[in-house]
């Protein structure tokens, strides 16, 4: 019996799949879903390819109510730039919920997790960052630092950014990237520690192995989005911050144990706080996340297939309002 399956290229989905509202809600109802319990999530296959400096993720999860799951394929290549390749690549597989057949292929090239990378960083906001930001920081120059910026401004509506970046004409490329897009003022910073003191919402998106954001630069009415450390060697918050912090939240305790900012403030021994929260649990209210806009606040994400499962339906949804992609039969 014939099956028809839906492609969609990366053209298409960027056109059907934009950071808004509801991609933001809709990665909200896979964090509140992971705080059911309900949600088979297995642990995230991770491949090191050292020769090529490369690496490949893959994840997946299966979200009750959702009529699909998604398999996602995400290389990382990171000297392809030298040869005129982007260095972030992949594609998603969406099967169906009920007969596992599949139902899409979503030739997205990395965009879709993108998208659902900078709404994870939206609920963060939302749910823990004061309830009045004037300025916002980010740490990195990268697409994620546009989009993370982009995304928390949707939820904390700011007037001002400050970018930080070890490659200072980055980071102005940057800020002027943010400015033309959000119509706010934007400028590069050439101290980190000045962008932390001058906001009061920060994301840090690099992949640093080594901390750039210090304990010491903490204040009152801070909260910080970490979503770089997604591997087990990388570390942008230095641990003593997470046990200064007055409340640190996970997306996933289990994935921040392993390749998070948990990991390194638990090597370090500096983790003595039992096992934090997760986000979806203060989405759903299991766990009490800000009381106070004086609070310090951190939010350690390191991308859950739950996000991958959401995004992926979304897309597939929208595809089908319209039409949109091909298909083919099997």
């Amino acid at each position: 019996m014939a099956h028809e399956v839906t492609i969609l290229t990366a053209t298409e989905l960027r056109g059907l799949v934009k950071l808004g509202p509801p991609a933001i809600d809709v990665v909200e109802r896979a964090f509140a879903a992971l705080a059911s319990g309900s949600v088979i999530m297995p642990p995230i296959l991770s491949m090191a390819i050292p020769q090529a400096n490369g690496e490949v993720d893959v994840k997946t999860a299966y979200i009750p109510g959702f009529d699909g799951f998604a398999i996602k394929v995400s290389p990382g290549f990171f000297d392809n730039p030298k040869l005129g390749l982007p260095s972030l690549n992949g594609l998603m597989i969406l099967f169906s919920a009920q007969t596992g057949l599949v139902e899409a292929l979503l030739l997205d090239n990395g965009y879709l997790t993108d998208v659902r990378t900078a709404a994870a960083g939206a609920v963060a906001a939302r749910h823990l960052a004061p309830s009045t930001v004037e300025t916002a920081g980010v740490i990195g120059t990268g697409i994620q630092a546009r989009l993370q910026i982009e995304a928390a401004h949707l939820v904390r509506p700011f007037s001002r950014v400050l970018v930080w970046g070890r490659d200072m004409a980055k980071a102005q490329a940057c800020a002027a990237d943010i400015a033309d897009r959000l119509k706010i003022e934007a400028e590069a910073v050439a101290d980190p520690a000045q962008a932390l003191a001058r906001s009061q919402l920060v994301v840090t998106t690099t992949p640093a192995e080594d901390p750039v954001l210090k304990a010491e630069w903490l204040h009152p009415g801070l909260h910080i989005t970490a979503m770089g450390s997604d591997q087990s060697g990388k570390n942008e918050i230095e641990a003593a911050a997470l046990a200064a912090a007055d409340l640190y939240v996970c997306d996933r305790v289990s994935q921040c144990e392993l390749m998070g900012e948990l990991r390194a403030a638990l090597a370090a021994g500096v983790w003595r706080g039992g096992t934090p929260p997760e986000l979806g649990e203060i989405v759903t209210g299991r766990q009490t996340g800000r009381t106070s806009d004086d609070q310090v606040t951190i939010c350690d994400l390191t991308g859950t297939g739950a996000q991958d499962t959401a995004i992926a339906t979304h897309a597939l949804d929208a595809a089908r309002k319209v039409g949109a992609g091909s298909a083919i039969m099997t």
